[in-house]
């Protein structure tokens, strides 16, 4: 898997990653300070709050998180190199062994085996990707997944938000439409998982949407009981 290939899946994984986890978090915090009757000013201050430091936080896990993959495909693969050069027939032995796995066995083995072996760059790539499992980390891939995940994370928590931006007389009809729009938005993100992956557009979009707000439900469930309980 080239670098630019592995890019585009790491981009569709840090939008979800981002973009659902800052709608869920946002919609549990909302749920869960409407069903304790705390005020809007609270309500607000509350999720602005949580938005901030939740779009932080996942932008810069995000960040360490992919460099951390880059510095261990960098160790692995000057490791390698060094095997390469220290122990060839190890080496070559254990190409050998791949593509037995692979079924293939007699003059057709050796033929491949001599191809790959005689290219150190492609014997490299080779081993990086079928014996160790690991994809190259572009230099730019941890700035990119830290500013991706941390954006989507504000757009995904703005979603829930809205409403009662738009409805401050209202909570009821700023709950309402919040979850309405919560679970369209989330039916949306999993729809553009399946088109871009593989899967029924409809069971991704209501996988993702139930998902999304059973999390919902659990902070409007802690909200209503501690708002009922009598402080002590």
């Amino acid at each position: 898997m080239t670098v630019e290939e592995h890019s585009h899946h790491s981009f569709l994984s840090d939008f979800i990653l981002g973009s659902q986890d800052g709608l869920v978090n946002v919609l549990g915090i909302l749920l869960g300070l409407t069903a304790a009757a705390t005020g809007l000013r609270l309500i607000l201050i509350a999720t602005f709050a949580a938005l901030g430091a939740e779009s932080i936080s996942m932008g810069a896990v995000a960040y360490t998180s992919t460099r951390a993959r880059r510095q261990l495909y960098l160790s692995e693969s000057q490791r390698e190199q060094r095997e390469m050069r220290e122990l060839p027939d190890q080496e070559r032995a254990e190409v050998a062994s791949i593509l037995t796995g692979w079924g293939l066995s007699g003059a057709e083995q050796d033929d491949l085996l001599d191809r790959i072996c005689r290219h150190p760059r492609v014997m490299l790539e080779f081993m990086m990707a079928f014996e160790l499992g690991l994809s190259p980390v572009a230099e730019d891939a941890p700035r990119k997944s830290g500013l991706l995940v941390g954006t989507a994370t504000v757009v995904g928590s703005l979603v829930p938000v809205l409403p009662f931006l738009a409805f401050p007389a209202d909570l009821r009809v700023a709950i309402l439409i919040s979850v309405v729009l919560s679970a369209a938005a989330l039916f949306a993100i999993g729809v553009y998982e399946a088109k871009t992956t593989i899967g029924s557009l409809w069971k991704s979009g209501l996988r993702m949407a139930v998902i999304g707000l059973v999390a919902g439900l659990a902070g409007f469930l802690v909200g209503h009981f501690l708002g009922a309980t009598p402080a002590l």
